[in-house]
């Protein structure tokens, strides 16, 4: 899809402009021969949290200010969620996995539930499917905000990180309702979700949809405005779509890059087929586009949620099979059938029949995908992800060669990697 098509986008475009890869490499290597190891520097940068946008370490060399190469090396926040998952039954594995991605606690929870649920066979009812999306992009957004807000700290803008936060305040607010809980919710269960939405939550979603994209349009103008942010992205470590599929990356940095891949129109799941919403693309693949890629994709999940809401279907919010989900309370103490599904459910987990799931799904940051692998009891047997923020990361050091020491600050700022994902 051009991005001439989608009306957020466009109000982000700049003039089409030639940009070289990597020139400083190139006066660098007419000074000092190429190839030449004259007056280089390895540095550490990290793995401090505040500036690498989680416990992250990168190995550095510089000529100058000029990054010549990079390696990041991972595994400083490794909390081993895969394998602990394998010793939980499989509805206690729920809140595991959610830790991992902490800004998309709720697309780590589909993409293991999905798997599971495919095992299972078991059908979600459409209600359930409709909230699952209603929260997915409001997670989206939320995860949005905090990239748009802590990029903007990395280029020196202060202000729109405190705005971006006002705004995931009224998210959480509404997570808070429908769950009790703002962050790692637990609110997706095997074949649906825990709670129906309670009385007023939709009236504040549809207050929230009718200001975000005001305050979006508002962070747009602001940092479209400003000059030094501009300076900072325009023709900044550009990165063609072939050199990025051959690396496996996926999600904003592709769709930057030109490529519309996107899992919600591609491989649609939980009813996402069902709306009808852009893909944001952009033209260069530089740190602009990645910007105005994400900027843009805020408004389309806000268009998601208006249709989700205005559709959402009567019916349960859970499938009805109890020997999957937990049985309604007030049944405990009028059903003996309901109280033994309950206690098995409770002391032992449902059994899933042997196999083995990938199950796919565009997360803020790329495909996050989840394999589970069962031998028929109630505990998995393997459980992997496959977190896009790890894969992305191979990206940054054919980004960064060549250019500025803090071109490669903004860089690691527009890849938005979240290493509790990367790590696990």
């Amino acid at each position: 899809m051009s991005p001439t098509e989608n009306p957020p986008l466009s109000a982000y475009r700049r003039r089409e402009q030639s940009i070289t890869l990597s020139p400083l490499q190139e006066q660098l290597d007419e000074a000092h021969g190429e190839g030449s190891t004259q007056e280089l520097l390895t540095l550490n940068f990290g793995p401090h949290h505040p500036a690498t946008h989680g416990v992250l370490r990168l190995l550095v060399t510089l000529q100058g200010e000029v990054v010549r190469d990079l390696k990041p090396i991972v595994g400083y926040v490794h909390t081993g969620i895969e394998k602990t998952a394998e010793d939980k039954a499989y509805w206690k594995v729920i809140p595991i996995v959610e830790r991992m991605d902490y800004l998309s606690y709720y697309f780590n929870a589909m993409a293991y539930i999905g798997a599971v649920e495919a095992l299972l066979e078991v059908e979600v009812p459409t209600r359930a499917q409709y909230l699952r999306v209603i929260h997915l992009e409001l997670n989206r957004i939320a995860s949005h905000l905090i990239w748009l807000g802590t990029s903007a700290l990395d280029l020196g803008a202060t202000s729109i990180f405190l705005y971006c936060l006002r705004e995931r305040e009224l998210i959480l607010d509404l997570f808070e309702m429908s769950s009790g809980a703002r962050m790692h919710t637990r609110y997706f269960q095997v074949g649906g979700v825990i709670e129906d939405i309670p009385a007023g939550f939709a009236r504040k979603l549809r207050e929230f949809l009718k200001v975000m994209p005001e305050r979006a349009g508002e962070y747009g103008a602001i940092l479209n405005a400003n000059e030094i942010v501009l300076q900072r992205l325009r023709g900044t470590c550009p990165l063609d779509a072939q050199t990025l599929l051959g690396l496996g990356v996926t999600g904003p940095l592709l769709r930057a890059a030109g490529n519309p891949w996107d899992l919600r129109k591609a491989a649609p799941y939980s009813s996402y087929e069902h709306f009808e919403f852009k893909i944001p693309v952009g033209t260069v693949g530089d740190n602009y586009d990645r910007f105005a890629v994400r900027l843009a994709e805020i408004y389309e999940s806000v268009k998601i949620v208006e249709q989700a809401l205005d559709g959402l279907p009567e019916g349960p919010h859970i499938t009805t099979d109890r020997k999957v989900a937990l049985p309604p309370r007030h049944e405990l103490a009028t059903s003996m059938e309901a109280l033994i599904h309950h206690f098995k459910l409770v002391t032992e987990g449902f059994r899933v029949p042997p196999g083995e799931m990938y199950y796919p799904i565009e997360s803020p940051r790329g495909e996050l995908g989840c394999y589970v692998r069962s031998d028929g009891s109630s505990k998995p047997a393997r459980v992997h992800m496959r977190d896009p923020s790890f894969v992305n990361l191979q990206a940054l050091a054919p980004m960064c060669r060549g250019n500025y020491i803090a071109d490669m600050i903004a860089t690691t700022a527009m890849l938005d990697p979240i290493l509790g994902g990367i790590d696990r």
